[in-house]
């Protein structure tokens, strides 16, 4: 895999480093987090089509 450089402030990196385990390099610790933000957006997008949206009972079909 080819490495490249993000600037992150000193403050990012700071974030990012507390929020990683022992070990555990930047790559991994912001593949989570967007793993966890994408989950954290599919859940909403799931929960506004229970809220508005109407079903139709499989058995009335």
């Amino acid at each position: 895999m080819a490495a490249t450089t993000i600037a992150v402030s000193p403050e990012t990196k700071e974030l990012l480093r507390r929020l990683g385990e022992k070990g555990e390099s930047y790559d991994t610790i912001i593949r989570r987090l967007v793993q966890q933000a994408a989950w954290k957006h599919l859940d909403a997008q799931w929960n506004a089509i229970l809220e508005h949206d109407e079903f139709i009972p499989l058995d009335a079909l």
